[in-house]
């Protein structure tokens, strides 16, 4: 409880033990075996804190600090305790503190998210089990996305980052360095069972800002953050990695302050162990430069684990509050780690501490602090102050209600996915689609016109060949047609010459028969008329009769003669005159 400026957290006899708000930013341990008190110290702490102004975060394991929400109840342990501590005249009473609800799954509390880009690679390989090499290529992959501008948000944003990287590793090879396709399908195999682990959840938008935890509500209490861990916590790596995002989250995110009256904000880590568990070198390394720093931010962060050996020793000298509950010891290792944690308290003459811390009953133990000026306390055994809060769990009715009040809830209720890697890789593998296609419609295209054209240039032979074979017919044909024109020619002037021929032999049949016609009617004339000149030439005179016969002769020898002519010539003529002459002559 808060009490004289002061965070009173327990007794020793009679004196108080306080924590200096001032000094609360230097870290803090509650430890002790299971069923000793951590939970009740972890809630006395956290109110005392919220009391003061101071936001705090709580990690809920097992759901028994839901009820931090209502207040607690009189009468048992706590009522005794009460009274025997004197803590009603101080102000003390039961009373409820302002909570906000949260769960990674959604179920318990309002939805919890990240993205891949604010957990980084380093957290991101130890949730996928990643070994060096696989780390590596993973804090490459980021490097590219970062470069090539591209949005990591969620699992199917790496998946797809992955993939693209992978396909084009060569590509990459020059500049990132040789990334093996085996180690990029492993990483890829390791988010997809994430994925189905659950891991697609909490890393996703609304990203949570870890600015809306550093509030307080209208009394001006610090709002407590309750995470309900109790499924997560099943797996383990997933529960540390996760809640040490969130303390690297605050470290990157609150300014330099120095040293406050009182913190900026209260960080509870239960199952502390879980963070160190398998840790590698480089993640160990990022743990204690962020408990060693974030002290400067006005952020306080206390481990709640069984041992303080569980804690590294690097982080444990940073841890300046101690509040150690009872511790068993069955096994030399168990023993050992005994003298270390009592070994870690600056010794009180009083008692012995070693031996103190193995009778320590159920609410007490053995404190140690910083005092006002940062200077370690010496241990004292303490009663621890019982809680204001109720003890227990809330049922699932009162914690609904609780969320829907929230102004928180509609902020972060609904999830949403913005433009990012993968949306760029589907717009760039449906535009390679597009162009994909293009290409074999293209290819097609020219396919098919260098077929046309084959069949083209194949019907053009065809017809080529055809047109020679036409030309060739055509030409045979020809060929024929003028040899039988040639032949019927040949025939028509045969014909022909025969025709003429007969003509001819018919031409000079008729000729001879006129010729033998003429001669007949020529000697029958010559008969008659010699018959006439005998008669005239008895009329006549001798000597007339000479000259008329020849006039006469020569007269009809010329017509004969034209009539010869007209069968034979010329020669026809001459031999008419001359027989018809040679007649008329004689006579």
């Amino acid at each position: 409880m808060f009490y004289d400026g002061k965070i009173l957290i327990g007794k020793s006899g009679e004196e108080d033990l306080y924590i200096y708000p001032k000094m609360a930013n230097r870290h803090g341990l509650i430890a002790g075996a299971t069923g000793t008190g951590k939970t009740v110290t972890l809630k006395v702490m956290a109110e005392s804190f919220s009391d003061i102004g101071v936001p705090v975060f709580l990690a809920d394991v097992k759901g028994d600090l839901s009820g931090m929400c209502r207040p607690g109840e009189g009468g048992g342990s706590a009522e005794e305790r009460v009274i025997k501590m004197g803590l009603a005249e101080r102000g003390f009473n039961f009373k409820s503190f302002p909570s906000n609800y949260w769960d990674v799954y959604a179920e318990k509390g309002m939805p919890l998210r990240t993205t891949v880009s604010e957990m980084g690679p380093l957290l991101l390989s130890r949730i996928l089990e990643l070994n060096d090499t696989q780390t590596d290529i993973l804090t490459v992959i980021f490097k590219i996305a970062d470069d090539e501008g591209l949005l990591l948000i969620d699992t199917k944003d790496l998946r797809s980052m992955l993939q693209f990287v992978s396909e084009h590793s060569k590509d990459y090879s020059k500049q990132y360095g040789n990334m093996s396709p085996n180690s990029i399908a492993a990483i890829m195999r390791a988010v997809i069972a994430l994925e189905s682990d659950g891991g697609d959840f909490f890393i996703g938008e609304p990203a949570l800002n870890i600015r809306d935890w550093l509030a307080t509500d209208y009394n001006g209490k610090g709002m407590i953050q309750i995470l309900d861990c109790q499924k997560l916590i099943l797996h383990p790596k997933m529960y540390s990695t996760f809640l040490l995002w969130l303390m690297s989250e605050l470290y990157e995110t609150l300014p330099e302050v120095g040293d406050l009256d009182r913190p900026k904000m209260i960080f509870f880590f239960d199952e502390a162990h879980m963070l160190f568990s398998s840790a590698t070198k480089a993640l160990l390394e990022k743990i204690e430069q962020v408990v060693k720093l974030i002290r400067s931010k006005g952020v306080g962060i206390y481990f709640i684990t069984q041992n303080p050996k569980d804690i590294p020793d690097g982080v444990l000298a940073q841890l300046g509050n101690k509040v150690q509950h009872a511790l068993r010891a069955y096994t030399p290792a168990d023993q050992k780690g005994l003298k270390a944690a009592a070994s870690s308290f600056r010794e009180n003459p009083e008692f012995n501490t070693l031996q103190t811390l193995q009778e320590l009953g159920t609410g007490e133990a053995l404190v140690s602090v910083l005092d006002e000026k940062g200077i370690p306390t010496i241990v004292q055994r303490a009663k621890i102050l019982p809680p204001q809060s109720y003890m227990g769990m809330i049922d699932d009715g009162e914690r609904q209600r609780q969320i829907d009040s929230c102004l928180l809830l509609n902020k972060y209720s609904e999830t949403y996915d913005r433009d990012s890697a993968y949306e760029f890789f589907q717009r760039l593998n449906i535009e390679q689609a597009e162009m994909a296609e293009q290409a074999a419609l293209a290819a097609q295209q020219a396919k098919e016109e260098a077929l046309a054209q084959k069949q083209a240039e194949k019907e053009a032979a065809l017809q080529a060949k055809e047109q020679a074979k036409a030309e060739e017919r055509a030409a045979r044909e020809q060929a024929k047609a003028e040899e039988r024109a040639a032949k019927e020619q040949a025939k028509l002037e045969e014909r022909w010459q025969k025709e003429q021929q007969r003509e001819q032999e018919r031409l000079l049949k008729e000729q001879q028969k006129a010729a033998e016609k003429a001669a007949k009617e020529a000697q029958k004339e010559k008969d008659r008329q010699a018959r006439a000149v005998r008669q005239a030439i008895k009329g006549t005179a001798s000597a007339a009769t000479g000259t008329i016969g020849r006039e006469i002769g020569n007269n009809l020898g010329s017509q004969f003669g034209s009539f010869g002519k007209k069968l034979g010539g010329n020669v026809g003529a001459s031999l008419g005159r001359g027989i018809i002459g040679t007649l008329f002559a004689k006579h």
